[in-house]
């Protein structure tokens, strides 16, 4: 059995996985949708609190409008029930006999019967039933007509306690009117035994409070579908701007720095809308004016660099001519021909990244990515500025690790970055000890 009923419980949730897939899809979904939609946001909110409002202010009408209703039901009750205790008393005046009694008891409730099925239509109160109980005779017993055993225990105390007193209770006569009712009773002044008892059927009562709830739903219905086209309605009037200048700022993003957004108008979308196109074309001149200096910039560096190059050859040529002889001259002049070739070397380097620089500016440069030894970039930048570093007082510690360290490396880019980073550190060191 537990093998069993684990099977069926494998198989259910098997089932039921499709269906908790989709209500996930769909929350995800709205959620989503939510979390994009301004307008979804507004219409639900306004909606909400419309709801709430309506949903008060109903209750609040529909319990004063119900209490007015019963306390005009309960006056007009008060005055039949004078006029029937009135006659109640006329009718049984004299009679002592049991069966006397009776018979006048159920004489008098056919005269207040009578009464209420005359004042149907002409008295607030509506149409009513009467029950009615006395004790006489000897030895002492109760003589009722009507449907006293309709009446609740409660209210026949209290008349029995020679108050006037009324209650709401359900009745359930078979003979009768069944439903809700006002119930009031009475005793007699002539008589403490007299219990006079009108009931009065609230069935147009609640014809009349269930026809003004419907009215009031199906209205507040209608309401809410108003409001919901007018907030949609003035929302779309305050968020499609919003999409047009979160599109156009999209476009404007990718590079179409001709877009500009629809003015209509002196309102504040209208002004929105001004403040935009004035923010767009501002961005337009400087992006148009950076490019301008850019290509500037790029041409000046393409020049310079191809301007010194022709003088640097020339030097060049003359350096490599007198350090080629340097064995034929003098230490002094041996020396400054080699430090001559040195910095002839620097000087190409620099014009080289000159080029580098121009070319990159013009998104023509490329990486020449191989694979080698990062220490053989280490040792290039430290022996190009320890020259330089010894100029400056600095002393340059190389620790590399024993093992090579291969890697896809541009050699001529990281070597000069080596280098510039050790320069910056030396010039830096002479400077701070300055």
């Amino acid at each position: 059995m537990p093998e069993h009923e684990g099977g069926r419980l494998a198989s259910l949730q098997r089932g039921l996985a499709p269906v908790g897939a989709w209500f996930k899809g769909v929350g995800s979904s709205l959620g989503h949708l939510w979390r994009r939609s301004l307008q979804l946001r507004v219409i639900v909110s306004t909606l909400t609190l419309s709801l709430i409002v309506i949903t008060i202010l109903g209750v609040v009408l529909t319990s004063q409008i119900t209490d007015r209703l019963l306390d005009a039901k309960i006056n007009a009750a008060i005055e039949e029930m004078d006029r029937a205790r009135a006659t109640v008393q006329s009718q049984l005046q004299g009679a002592h006999d049991p069966a006397l009694l009776r018979q006048r008891l159920a004489d008098a409730r056919t005269a207040v019967s009578d009464r209420g099925g005359e004042s149907r239509s002409g008295s607030a109160a509506g149409s009513f039933d009467s029950a009615l109980s006395i004790v006489g005779g000897t030895p002492p017993q109760q003589i009722t007509a009507g449907p006293i055993e309709q009446i609740p225990d409660e209210l026949r105390r209290f008349v029995q306690g020679n108050q006037v007193s009324y209650q709401f209770a359900t009745v359930n006569d078979p003979d009768g009117y069944q439903g809700r009712a006002l119930i009031i009773g009475s005793p007699s002044a002539d008589n403490p035994t007299l219990e006079t008892y009108l009931i009065f059927p609230l069935a147009n009562e609640e014809r009349s409070l269930a026809l003004m709830r419907g009215t009031m739903m199906v209205g507040g219905l209608v309401l809410l579908v108003l409001l919901a086209a007018i907030t949609a309605l003035v929302t779309r009037q305050v968020v499609l701007p919003i999409r047009s200048a979160a599109r156009i700022a999209s476009r404007f993003a990718d590079g179409r720095l001709r877009e500009r957004m629809l003015v209509r108008g002196e309102d504040d979308m209208a002004r929105l809308a001004e403040a935009f196109n004035e923010m767009a074309e501002s961005l337009s001149n400087q992006i148009t004016q950076l490019e301008e200096f850019g290509n500037l910039q790029r041409r000046f560096t393409s020049d310079v660099s191809h301007e010194l190059r022709t003088p640097l050859t020339t030097v060049r040529m003359a350096a490599d001519l007198i350090h080629s002889s340097s064995e034929d001259l003098d230490p002094a002049l041996a020396r400054s021909a080699e430090l001559l070739v040195t910095e002839l070397d620097r000087f190409e380097g620099l014009l080289n990244d000159l080029l580098e620089i121009s070319r990159h500016d013009a998104g023509v440069a490329e990486l020449q990515v191989e694979s080698l030894d990062v220490r053989m970039c280490v040792r290039a930048a430290v022996s190009t500025v320890r020259h330089l570093a010894k100029e400056s007082g600095v002393e340059v510690v190389v620790d590399l690790p024993e093992e090579p360290v291969v890697a896809e490396v541009d050699p001529r880019r990281v070597e000069r970055v080596l280098r510039n980073l050790l320069a910056n550190a030396s010039t830096t060191a002479r400077a701070s000890r300055c």
